[in-house]
């Protein structure tokens, strides 16, 4: 049987299970063996009692998979929110300048290769100087519990933020799961081994249906710091490891290849093949920049409205709106030629439909306001210049017209129903749910569910399908391979899906 699984990253925010400021317990010596009584001619009534068995401690049990994924970032694998401030012991040091949510991931202090200071996070931005965890291989999990309740430092208590069975998954991971990836990966990143040719047929088999023929089609980063399959292959060999065999935190559509009969070799393997992989998508992350820029970035809106919105009293939107390239343009592309030739999204701005036919020169011109100075979007707090490159290259892409498909009144002509539904629920129902109705893109006064966005804004769902959705890890069409009929399709299904 065929296995699909993702392996995706990503990856933002904390646990911190610092074992370092205090050492492992130390183990009980065993005690001397005990001489057999003298005789005595005592009455046994004035004989000490003999002392009743000590209770063996209860055997733990959990999962030992999500216990890697909470070692990883354990309030995204549990839907909570970090701590407020750094984590305490975070203090005890002064090499590593993170602040907030990563002090409070384990992986953070103790490394993905579990070594901490003795390994791969000894040097570099990374670095605190805490201990590693590998000497918790083999000990015993209520032990290490203990330590996770801070037995040894009050600081090390993580039972506020997590309950007894949180915290016993994580001790049962550190017991019995800890893996030596030296054998892999060598301390400079390079592999020790790997087959290409098996990786390749690996990755196809397994991860290719959810991050695509190169391993494009998730962005675990932004567009200021773009990070797909090949980028965490070749800069982490170690978390790309750690993320194959436990799953991503707070993703369920990755399963943990860590106990599915998944050998050290094929690790190797795939590490091998995905370090060949492209690490940058310009169409893509160009493509989330014309959605909504300052989302995709990370920044704050700029206070005033863009100036040149003040040239047409169609659109009465204001803020951040006005900044969208799309509020001009259309998700048509077609400006005041197409689905935003009328209504309340009416500008009287051209489209960019043609902007393929223009020069690198011209359109970065047009971007950085050498054409025009009110239509300037690159500068501090704006676009850098990688991100005028990525808008540049979106632009040159060739624009399909989808009028064929798309019907003035919003409907669709020469969708494949069946076809549809069956890319929906191989890669989309695990985050937009069976009915498309798990992520709420509006608010509970005004709810915008996948179905109401392909009914009231088809051309909408077509350009979030093909490049991405801006913030958030969504799988890109265009680096699927989708085709346009392909879309299409999905587009078809989603309109059968409730809208409120």
């Amino acid at each position: 049987m065929t296995r699909k699984y993702a392996f995706l990253s990503i990856m933002v925010g904390v646990l911190m299970v610092v074992f370092a400021a205090c050492g492992p317990s130390a183990t009980p010596a065993p005690a001397p063996a005990t001489e057999p009584p003298a005789a005595t001619d005592a009455p046994a009534a004035t004989m000490a009692p003999t002392e009743a068995p000590t209770e063996a401690p209860p055997m733990l049990s959990g999962d030992v998979t999500r216990g890697g994924r909470l070692y990883d970032k354990w309030t995204e694998e549990l839907g909570v929110d970090v701590p407020d401030g750094n984590h305490p012991l975070w203090a005890a040091q002064s090499t590593n300048t993170r602040t907030g949510a990563d002090t409070w991931r384990c992986k953070e202090c103790h490394g993905w290769d579990y070594k901490g200071v003795d390994g791969a996070y000894g040097s570099g931005s990374h670095k605190t100087g805490f201990k590693g965890v590998m000497e918790m291989s083999g000990k015993d999990p209520s032990e290490i519990l203990a330590i996770l309740k801070g037995s040894m430092d009050p600081d090390h208590d993580f039972s506020v933020y997590m309950d007894e069975q949180d915290l016993i998954d994580l001790s049962l991971f550190l017991s019995t799961e800890l893996m030596d990836y030296s054998t892999l990966i060598n301390a400079d990143k390079s592999l020790v081994g790997g087959d290409l040719e098996a990786g390749q047929v690996f990755f196809n088999e397994v991860c290719a249906d959810c991050h695509g023929p190169q391993g494009l089609a998730l962005n675990f980063g932004d567009a200021a710091e773009p990070e797909y399959q090949g980028t965490i292959a070749v800069d982490n060999p170690w978390e790309f490891i750690h993320k194959m065999r436990f799953g991503q935190p707070g993703f369920p559509a990755m399963p943990s290849l860590a106990d599915d009969g998944v050998t050290e070799e094929d690790y190797a393997n795939v590490l091998a093949y995905s370090a060949t992989f492209p690490t940058s998508s310009p169409v893509t992350e160009g493509g989330v920049l014309y959605d909504n820029w300052m989302k995709a970035l990370g920044v704050e809106v700029p206070a005033a409205d863009q100036p040149l919105f003040a040239t047409q009293s169609t659109n009465t939107r204001t803020g951040a709106d006005t900044w969208r390239c799309k509020e001009c343009h259309g998700w048509d592309y077609k400006g005041v030629d197409g689905a935003y030739s009328s209504g309340s999204h009416e500008t009287g701005f051209k489209g960019v439909f043609e902007a393929s036919a223009m020069s690198a020169e011209d359109l970065t011109a047009w971007l950085t306001g050498g054409k025009n100075p009110d239509h300037n979007f690159a500068g501090e707090g704006l676009m850098g210049e990688a991100q005028v490159g990525m808008m540049v290259a979106f632009l040159q892409s060739p624009k399909v017209d989808v009028g064929a498909f798309i019907n003035p009144d919003k409907t669709i002509t020469g969708g494949d129903l069946d076809n549809g539904e069956d890319i929906f629920s191989g890669l989309c129902r695990d985050c937009h749910g069976d009915d498309g109705k798990a992520i709420n893109f509006g608010d509970d006064t005004e709810p915008e569910y996948l179905g109401t966005i392909a009914v009231d804004n088809p051309w909408e769902l077509v350009h979030k399908v093909t490049y991405g959705q801006p913030g958030a890890v969504m799988p890109s069409g265009h680096n699927m391979a989708w085709t346009l009929q392909d879309i299409i399709d999905i587009l078809t299904f989603v309109q059968t899906l409730p809208v409120d």
